[in-house]
């Protein structure tokens, strides 16, 4: 099998990881290296879907032979599909020549499972160690660390890539014993805990000797798969707030289950991707990490899944309408993001207008308040807009109104995510 017969083979069977975006990383140019990452650009690379949008990232497992036996992965071990590898200097060439090419500014590699954790990541280290050190790659490189590999291995991966993620995948133990048996939460939560302690150890470091190797410089996500197993959005969330606060990850992925192998304990293959309920739940995750929102603000035990008609933030106000209207020439900055149709920039917009002069309805809309929105939650100098009537039933029917047209369009473009094999 030649390099391009196992590129086909690898990127098709890496499409359905969504950890891959821009990291925000940076590592600027050096004498006598190839490429650079920049915060705007992190990660960026022109590989090209069949529907012609740009990817991001070359974006390729290094095996998708495995050992384990997860129900819900087309890469389990009793799953009849075409298997391949690459050895770290084939895939080291192919990644240096496509960047040569700029076809590509950045790698995303992950990995099934070959004879054991540290085996497999034995060989990913090879890889990035050629890239890094004999062609002296200076461009972006997202790794991924298996659970189960030592720590020995995983302080290595980091010292190679930018970026590392540890994909939980299922939110529940249950589920975790079910449709994954190989894998344990203890296996994927230990090199979690250990990236988020040696990467703030290498911040104490570079404050003393600025030239100390960087570890992990990007930090590192993980990825959860939505609608394979019955958890609640609830459950999801609060295992998401849980992420953010102990182990200070940068992101959470959402992955609809997609049904491309058939078990009796997961959803028919006919049955859709939720699409819908994966973008809510990135909706609410921008609430987490930007706004201010607890999980337990967001939802409770009595209404544990997110109303699909409204997103996260709509549903949170039609709940609090006490807390309403917001009076943006006296409201701090967090009281501001409260409200609907007002984001992190128009928010500090408003503060920086409102210290010149009195904000008024009028001017919203040009600072980027989207008023379709927000002008049932606010006032300006006291004033709504003229005219406004309105109960808790109309209000519901006008913000559903004001998201419906966006939702087939939203839905068209998740759905194209699968048939890409860089997405």
């Amino acid at each position: 099998m030649d390099v391009l017969e196992k590129l086909t083979i690898l990127t098709d069977a890496a499409k359905y990881d969504a950890a891959c975006t821009s990291s925000g990383g940076t590592r600027t140019s050096k004498k006598g290296y190839i490429g650079n990452t920049s915060s705007s650009v992190a990660g960026c690379c022109h590989s090209f879907s069949a529907d012609g949008r740009c990817v991001t990232l070359l974006k390729v497992l290094m095996t998708n032979c495995c050992v384990y036996d997860c129900k819900y992965c087309v890469n389990r071990r009793s799953n009849d599909t075409r298997r391949a590898a690459f050895t770290p200097e084939e895939l080291a060439d192919l990644t240096i020549n496509f960047y040569r090419r700029n076809y590509i500014e950045g790698l995303f590699l992950s990995s099934g499972v070959l004879r054991n954790p540290d085996y497999t990541t034995e060989q990913m280290i090879r890889a990035l160690r050629i890239l890094r050190e004999t062609h002296r790659f200076n461009g972006y490189i997202h790794a991924k660390a298996i659970p189960g590999t030592s720590p020995e291995l995983v302080e290595q991966l980091g010292l190679l890539a930018d970026r590392l993620s540890v994909n939980i995948e299922l939110p529940s133990e249950v589920g975790l014993r079910t449709l994954a048996p190989d894998k344990s939460k203890q296996a994927i939560l230990a090199p979690m805990r250990q990236i988020q302690t040696r990467n703030q150890q290498n911040k104490e470091e570079l404050v003393k000797y600025r030239h100390a190797p960087k570890f992990a410089p990007a930090g590192q996500s993980t990825q959860l798969i939505v609608g394979a197993t019955p958890d609640s959005d609830l459950h999801i969330l609060r295992l998401t707030q849980g992420l953010y606060d102990k182990y200070r990850l940068k992101r959470v992925f959402y992955s609809a289950y997609v049904p491309v192998v058939e078990h009796a304990l997961l959803p028919a293959k006919d049955v859709k991707p939720p699409l819908l309920r994966e973008h809510r739940l990135y909706q609410a995750d921008w609430l987490l990490r930007f706004y201010g929102f607890r999980a337990e603000e967001l939802l409770d035990d009595r209404h544990p899944d997110f109303d699909p008609r409204v997103d996260p933030k709509c549903s949170w106000a039609l709940n609090h309408l006490d807390f309403f209207p917001v009076e943006v020439n006296t409201a701090d900055y967090e009281a501001l993001l409260r409200v609907p149709g007002i984001g992190v920039t128009s928010a500090r917009r408003i503060l920086t207008a409102r210290r010149v002069g009195r904000v008024h309805l009028e001017d919203l809309r040009r600072m980027g308040v989207v008023m379709k929105r927000a002008q049932y939650f606010l006032t300006a100098s006291g004033k709504m807009p003229d005219g406004l009537r309105f109960t808790p039933d109309s209000l519901l029917r006008s913000l559903i109104a004001a998201e419906q047209p966006l939702l087939p369009q939203q839905e068209m473009v998740q759905l194209s995510l699968f048939d890409s094999a860089g997405a």
